[in-house]
């Protein structure tokens, strides 16, 4: 099956089996590997793209489903001269160990950001319980998130 969707801002077309999962196709045949793929059942959230403007479990979603949306993944937020304030915060925050998880969280704390405009911690740990990191107590992804939504909001990218 044909399906043509906007990926990272540019027009895609592939042939995709009918059963085939967003994160499968990103990784396997479009070579998207920031999308990781933790636990297949969607528990862990590091599989989390934008579909329009929302943040979505790539693991439970079949491709065919993007036919004719836009979507964003992790390597459609910033670019490597150029990240994405989020991906600041994180950084300057040190909201990442081992990173695994990073990509997923990152996706999701920017789609909070754009409805959460001066959120609280606690607001932020509810958002965050879909996406599970193994290697931190949070307190520096929230700190992160917190830093990365004011940012958003003040270079007016929310």
């Amino acid at each position: 099956m044909n399906i043509s969707f906007v990926l990272n801002g540019k027009s895609v077309r592939v042939e995709v089996e009918p059963a085939t999962l967003l994160c499968d196709l990103l990784r396997d045949k479009l070579g998207l590997t920031g999308t990781h793929v933790g636990c297949d059942t969607s528990q862990c959230g590091a599989c989390v793209v934008h579909v329009g403007e929302s943040s979505v479990k790539s693991c439970t979603l079949l491709a065919v489903a993007v036919d004719g949306a836009r979507v964003t993944t992790v390597e459609g937020l910033g670019t490597p001269e150029a990240l994405h304030p989020m991906q600041i915060a994180f950084h300057e925050n040190h909201g990442l160990q081992c990173g695994f998880c990073t990509p997923g969280m990152l996706m999701s704390s920017v789609e909070f950001a754009r409805r959460h405009p001066s959120p609280t911690e606690e607001e932020v740990r509810h958002w965050l319980e879909g996406n599970l990191c193994r290697c931190t107590g949070y307190q520096n992804i929230v700190k992160s998130v917190l830093h990365g939504t004011a940012a958003m909001h003040a270079e007016g990218r929310a």
